[in-house]
């Protein structure tokens, strides 16, 4: 055998880079502890101590991540709202069974580890943890050269929340004459971004810097609005809810119906709000037909919440003090689980 000797760098990871980025984000890790953190960062394992005083808790848990949202981060060199986005995002899905945050793990990989890079992304996920309370306990950094091309990284987030048992939200608890109350989105939020992309590049023929179409906001602004939480807007009111749809992949359609029990279904009056002007440029430049839109986008409906007509008024209220605009937009009636859009 011959030639030089290898070392860890020569086939391209960095373990200076590394050194590097764990003290870059120790400041952003430390900034969402809480009550019931236990340890230090840097440990093999994020600890948490169960919240006390809840009779029969229920741990609820979801990963996810923010699709090809990160492909715009990454071209824009915007790097510091994704990880909001993602904390937020997994905040919502466990959110629609009534469970509250209580910690999050991210994790990042990367071809060739840029620190500086990581730092803005961990510090937007330490933004999520903190608007959402929850601590970030931990996560994994890891640099994969040969599987992702630079400057291309992923994301991915784990949240674990808490919830009684017996105030477990789902379709077991939807009735006929329930309503259907919208909560608007703050644009895009995670999904839909391969097909937005390819109508903002191919058919509108645009830059992230140009100015998006009758919006006075860049290309950029527009396609990296932080995907909204709906925690401040509805925990205190979750004991008036049946239960909640969170607006993703699949749209109206493909999450509604999850909420809905397999006798009954969703009447959505799509006249009782105006689509934001976003999804409406997307729509006409791509020629997307209007059912294609409903399918792949969140139409400017972030959260439905399913509860008895006499909780609408409270609902949209507490979600109106959090800065959220909330409106009835249809009922739940007897049925076969469907989505019915008119």
């Amino acid at each position: 055998m011959s030639g030089d000797a290898l070392h860890y760098r020569s086939a391209g990871v960095d373990l200076r880079a590394s050194d590097e980025a764990m003290s870059r984000i120790a400041k952003h890790v430390a900034s969402t502890r809480r009550k019931g953190t236990i340890g230090e960062f840097g440990g093999f394992g994020g600890m948490f101590r169960l919240p006390s005083g809840m009779r029969s808790p229920v741990l609820v848990s979801s990963a996810d991540g923010v699709g090809t949202k990160v492909k715009v981060a990454i071209e824009s060199g915007r790097n510091d709202t994704v990880g909001h986005d993602l904390v937020n995002h997994c905040t919502n899905d466990i959110l629609v069974q009534g469970a509250i945050p209580q910690f999050f793990l991210d994790y990042v990989a990367f071809g060739v580890l840029e620190p500086s890079v990581l730092e803005a992304i961990v510090s937007g996920v330490a933004a999520g943890c903190r608007e959402n309370e929850c601590v970030l306990v931990g996560g994994e950094t890891a640099e994969m050269p040969g599987l992702y091309t630079p400057p291309d990284y992923d994301l991915a987030g784990f949240i674990v929340g808490a919830v009684e048992e017996d105030a477990i939200l789902g379709s077991s608890r939807v009735e006929n004459g329930d309503v259907l109350i919208g909560l608007e989105s703050s644009g895009l939020h995670t999904n839909g971004y391969s097909l937005a992309r390819k109508i903002v590049s191919d058919r509108l023929k645009l830059s992230w810097d140009d100015a998006f179409p009758e919006i006075e906001s860049s290309v950029a602004d527009v396609m990296l609005s932080v995907h909204r939480s709906y925690l401040r807007a509805l925990t205190p009111v979750l004991d008036s809810v049946h239960a909640m749809a969170h607006i993703t992949g699949g749209g109206l359609p493909g999450n509604l119906n999850r909420a809905l029990p397999k006798s009954s279904d969703a009447h959505v009056n799509a006249g009782t709000w105006e689509i934001p002007t976003l999804f409406s440029v997307l729509e006409s430049a791509g020629k997307v037909s209007r059912e294609e839109m409903y399918r792949v986008f969140n139409m400017g409906v972030g959260m439905v919440v399913i509860a008895p007509a006499s909780r609408a008024d409270e609902i949209i209220g507490s979600a109106r003090v959090a800065g959220v605009v909330g409106w009835v937009m249809g009922d739940v009636r007897a049925g076969s689980g469907e989505v019915i859009i008119g």
